[in-house]
């Protein structure tokens, strides 16, 4: 047995060597050899043509290497592999066995939807593959795809192009450094730093991995991606963009950012509406918008923004909590017009302005346009502010009545008018603090004047009937005003609390309930 071994091994280099088809010679006007200036080849002159395993090459003057099975091709090189592919150039030199060929000078490689031009081209026709280091241009029935090196794989119609790479057509324009590319589909798949301008309108992506297609405009990026869509910048771990429909959505860790109105969202989930200019956000949805350095937080289960610049609408739905430095609310929806500067609050309304915690049956909060900052407020049914007395945390200021409307500076409630069955119960304090009488007034119409968030005056006007009592004589059940509820475990401390869906007292009450 161990004999044959060697006799095996040849017999199968033998096979192995008779597989490698040599290089067939179909015509040429000259043939003629020269041992001293080109050792080993035959020299082929005019009107050269050779075949190869399904290859045609025609040119001006080859030199074929019998032995090395191995052939350069000059002037007027063409290649014609099957039906498909042609190739024309000034140089090839071929080998045969490795069935290898390099391209040089004018080359140009064409199949029935794809033109390829560089100066320099390499041929793997065993792996059906080309490629290139020299920079390229690719031009299909869509796109012209220029990069500096590249490879294209001919089975799948895939090319994968690196360093300094650019796909244009009449829209767009892609850049980067590493995509693949199918001319069949226009697809594009981009790896690392990648950028894609609309040509038109100069809306633009950039994203370090996703999916592009050309034909389409139907992209899905999942790496740091962004898409700056119509002065706006949207931001997220995964974003899928439909240019025709004018339709994006983002999911987990997104942003909108508004580069014109200094606004932005947060969730993780969005879609956006581009043709109505109309964004939908959920999943710890909020609303920033900033101005002098202090932000408004809106939060909702679902915040809806519509409208053009100057006229958006903010829309906010369950659960919604507002937070900013000087003002908290709370309420079951929102509604926020730019235009007219009016926030309308709905369904068990609650502000905390300062010390003061304002209810009604609606609230409406009315900014100045042009500064953006609070100017009044109306209460509008069941009004009711509350103010912890500020020595005794057991007592508190109250004022209610039928509707209220109150007045702003710089952000803080400085006046306030309560019009119909107003009634009020007020701690009077001296310079000094001290407790001196408590006043429980009711009237059809009251001013109130407020500094510093505290109640510096009363005015009571029409039809008013009340009593100032000494602390000691005041009556314990008078201490309470009829629908008294101190909510401070509600308000949002920080900005993170706008997230919290459930009060300690909401929970209390579910607890209370269940134990019955």
């Amino acid at each position: 047995m161990k004999k044959l071994l060697p006799y095996l091994f040849l017999l199968i280099t033998s096979v192995s060597l008779s597989q490698q088809k040599k290089i067939k010679i179909l015509n040429a006007d000259l043939n003629y050899t020269n041992e001293e200036k080109y050792p080993g080849a035959t020299i082929l002159d005019g009107n050269v043509k050779i075949a190869h395993e399904g290859a045609i090459l025609t040119c001006r003057r080859a030199f074929y290497y019998k032995k090395k099975n191995f052939f350069k091709a000059i002037q007027n090189v063409v290649i014609n592999q099957g039906d498909t592919i042609r190739q024309t150039s000034d140089y090839v030199n071929y080998n045969a066995n490795k069935k290898f060929a390099k391209s040089w000078g004018n080359v140009v490689l064409t199949d029935p939807k794809m033109t390829l031009k560089t100066d320099t081209l390499n041929f793997d026709r065993s792996n059906q593959k080309l490629f290139y280091n020299s920079f390229a241009t690719i031009k299909d029935e869509t796109n012209t795809l220029k990069s500096k090196n590249g490879n294209y794989f001919l089975e799948n119609k895939k090319f994968r192009a690196t360093t300094s790479v650019t796909i244009t057509n009449p829209d767009n324009l892609i850049e980067s450094n590493h995509l693949d590319y199918f001319t069949d589909s226009g697809q594009a798949y981009l790896y690392g730093p990648s950028t894609i301008t609309n040509l038109k309108d100069q809306n633009r992506i950039y994203t370090e991995r996703g999916f592009y297609n050309t034909k389409t405009d139907v992209s899905h990026f999942v790496k740091k991606s962004r898409l700056y869509l119509d002065n706006r910048e949207i931001v997220g771990d995964s974003l899928y963009y439909d240019k025709k429909k004018g339709f994006a959505s983002a999911t987990n860790n997104i942003q909108i950012i508004d580069t014109l109105q200094n606004t932005f969202a947060k969730g993780n989930y969005a879609e956006y509406y581009q043709n109505k200019d109309s964004i939908f956000i959920t999943k710890r949805a909020v609303a920033i918008s900033v101005v002098e350095n202090d932000s408004t937080y809106t939060h909702g289960d679902i915040l809806l923004v519509t409208g053009k610049k100057d006229e958006r609408i903010l829309r906010a739905f369950y659960n919604v909590k507002i937070f900013k430095s000087d003002l908290q609310g709370k309420c079951d929806s929102l509604h926020t017009n730019q235009a007219t500067g009016i926030t309308k609050m709905f369904t068990k309304p609650i502000l905390w302005s300062g010390k003061s915690q304002i209810t009604g049956d609606h609230i409406q909060l009315l900014s100045n346009k042009k500064t953006e900052k609070l100017d009044s407020i109306k209460i509008l049914g069941n009004s009711f502010i509350i103010q912890k007395d500020s020595i005794d945390p057991k007592n508190f200021n109250q004022i209610k009545g039928k509707n209220m409307y109150g007045k702003f500076r710089e952000n803080e409630l400085c006046f306030l008018l309560v019009k119909g069955n107003g009634e009020s119960v007020y701690y009077n304090r001296n310079d000094e603090g001290v407790l001196e009488t408590i006043t429980r007034e009711l009237a059809s119409t009251i001013e109130f004047e407020l500094e510093n968030n505290e109640i510096q005056s009363i005015k009571y006007i029409d039809q008013s009937d009340g009593t100032t009592y000494p602390p000691s004589k005041f009556p314990e059940e008078m201490k309470r005003l009829k629908g008294f509820i101190w909510r401070e475990d509600e308000q949002p401390k920080k900005v993170e609390d706008i997230f919290i869906k459930k009060s300690s007292s909401d929970k209390k009450s579910q607890k209370d309930t269940s134990d019955s």
